[in-house]
């Protein structure tokens, strides 16, 4: 639907027959000129070189009179108009002595002033009411004289209107045909980008389903495959997205629960120590809905942070540290041997400060949720190995591992390993944060099993340039 203010915008099939049509017709109109105007300019030089030979023709009979020692035409006028009758046009000749006084012929027909040269002088005039085409020769045997003869131009006019209506008014129906056969084509072309928007206009929002397609081109082919493609793309993420809230609302449902039934327990309950018991267990539920709420915050900005992320030297090794500290109460309170190598040397790397941290929070919180040992001492070790163009962070653990099968589906959102599952805790999150977060910086990461168990995370980051 147009808008009211919106300016109206013309069809594709007019800007196409405009492109098409007016260069189309401007190069023939100028071509069809073109020939008119070599057309007329042959039919002139024809008709002027008849004038000239009339011209020749008065001439021949001018003779010199001996006794009188005087020029004379030996036709009289009468006799001369016999001779050059002409039965469309009317001619005017004069014979005129170098004086400019009149021999023979009509008067007022004076002659060209550049007729002194040597060959004939043409130019157009007005006589008597009439415009004339006229020729002026110089002779000068058997003595000077001027011939000057002059014709109507009706013929010669007639013929080049003629021509200019022959040649052009073809072109003009040819172009009409042309436009009118421009235009069924454009049409049949563009018939089914017109049944594409059509259907396009006409679906349902929520119909994500590929758009059929009858192309006539490629070009329209293209860019069905092209709308295809986008919707197929919508189609996914909008199945990701619901897929995304129903886990939300599963994984939430779960500790909210819990908290809600520990609560009503509790509430039945006289006895303190029950009360205090309930209380740890509401407690404990609402750490891991706080921490899910928070995961689920950190994939949100992560996919608004893709044109917004700023990279900037970062010290990799005090951040390392700052995070095995922070940790390190956590992992003795549960057991857990924590430890860092290399920490100490200085690992200078382009990144992000609080995504770099996020992922140690993550990878570190993984590895203490799930990376225990039930046989042994559990162990999570934090190594930084300094290369040539990269820094390459590493998090493992001695845990149970998991298998070949899950490694691959581990970077997906909602998807745990066996010790998850197991401990019926987490939300799957973890790496999927991870690897948005390396994304973000166009760092590279890799997950792998340890021998002969646990799990390693490793991401490799650039040096700074």
């Amino acid at each position: 639907m147009r808008l009211a203010n919106e300016p109206h915008k013309p069809s594709l099939r007019n800007r196409l027959l405009r492109h098409v049509l007016l260069p189309l017709a401007l190069t023939w109109l100028l071509g069809s000129a073109l020939v008119v105007a070599v057309a007329a300019y042959f039919t002139q030089q024809a008709f002027d070189r008849s004038l000239l030979d009339d011209a020749y023709l008065v001439a021949s009979h001018v003779r010199g009179n001996p006794d009188l020692g005087e020029l004379e035409l030996s036709l009289s006028t009468q006799e001369m108009r016999t001779v050059l009758f002409d039965q469309s046009e009317v001619l005017f000749f004069a014979v005129m002595r170098p004086d400019g006084s009149l021999l023979a012929g009509h008067a007022g027909l004076h002659p060209d002033p550049l007729g002194d040269g040597k060959g004939p002088t043409f130019q157009s005039l007005d006589y008597q009411n009439r415009s004339l085409r006229r020729v002026t020769i110089h002779r000068q045997q058997p003595s000077e004289f001027y011939v000057v003869m002059a014709q109507t131009t009706t013929s010669r006019d007639r013929l080049i209107q003629r021509l200019l209506v022959f040649s052009i008014a073809p072109q003009i129906l040819l172009l009409i045909f042309l436009a009118a056969w421009l235009q069924r084509a454009i049409e049949e072309d563009l018939e089914p980008l017109a049944a594409l928007e059509k259907g396009l206009g006409q679906r349902d929002a929520r119909d994500l389903t590929p758009v059929p397609v009858s192309a006539s081109t490629r070009d329209i082919q293209r860019l069905g495959q092209a709308i295809n493609a986008l919707l197929g793309r919508i189609a996914d993420s909008v199945r990701a997205q619901r897929e995304f809230s129903g886990n939300v609302a599963h994984e939430l449902r779960t500790p909210l629960a819990g908290i809600r039934a520990l609560a009503d327990y509790g509430l039945r309950q006289n006895e303190p120590h029950i009360w205090r018991e309930q209380l740890e267990g509401i407690a404990q539920s609402q750490e891991r809905a706080s921490h899910l709420v928070d995961q689920l915050l950190a994939l949100a900005l992560a996919d608004e942070a893709q044109q917004t992320l700023e990279q900037k030297p970062i010290a990799l090794d005090q951040l390392v540290r700052e995070a095995v500290m922070r940790f390190l109460p956590r992992a003795d309170a549960e057991g857990v041997d924590l430890g860092a190598n290399n920490a100490e040397l200085a690992s200078l790397v382009l990144g992000n400060g609080a995504l770099i941290e996020g992922i140690l929070n993550n990878l570190l919180d993984n590895a203490l949720r799930y990376g225990r040992d039930q046989d042994e001492q559990s162990r999570i070790t934090v190594l930084l190995q300094n290369n040539t163009d990269s820094v390459v962070l590493s998090v493992y653990d001695n845990g149970p591992g998991v298998s070949k099968a899950q490694l691959q589906k581990l970077s997906k959102r909602w998807m745990q390993g066996a010790a998850g599952e197991a401990l019926k805790e987490g939300s799957g999150l973890g790496l999927a944060i991870v690897k948005a977060y390396v994304n973000l910086m166009g760092a590279k990461w890799h997950v792998d099993s340890e021998t002969p168990h646990g799990l390693r995370v490793s991401v490799s980051f650039k040096r700074p340039l």
